[in-house]
């Protein structure tokens, strides 16, 4: 149970700082040229803005995407593509 309890308490501390940061990145720009989406060092995608259909249906169900990890809808990370999940397992579909 304390193994179990010590990552879930790092990983709420990884997205935690992981959102912060990308809160920072975007005060860090100037009022008019802030997106509130972009990647944290280059590596981490965030998404800020409020969710639109189109952007929830791209990153969630896109089978013509050749991702199957896409970034997030809302917030820091990513999302999988069930669209590119099930045409894998669906060839003929």
């Amino acid at each position: 149970m304390k193994r179990k309890s010590r990552m879930q308490t790092l990983f709420k501390l990884a997205v935690m700082a992981l959102t912060g940061a990308a809160l920072w990145q975007e005060f860090q720009k100037p009022e008019g040229e802030r997106t509130w989406n972009g990647e944290v060092a280059g590596v981490v995608p965030y998404d800020f803005r409020i969710p639109t259909f189109e952007r929830m249906k791209a990153a969630w169900w896109n089978p013509d995407d050749e991702r199957i990890v896409t970034p997030g809808v809302f917030g820091v990370g990513w999302t999988l593509n069930f669209g590119r999940l099930f045409r894998l397992a669906n060839p003929d579909a």
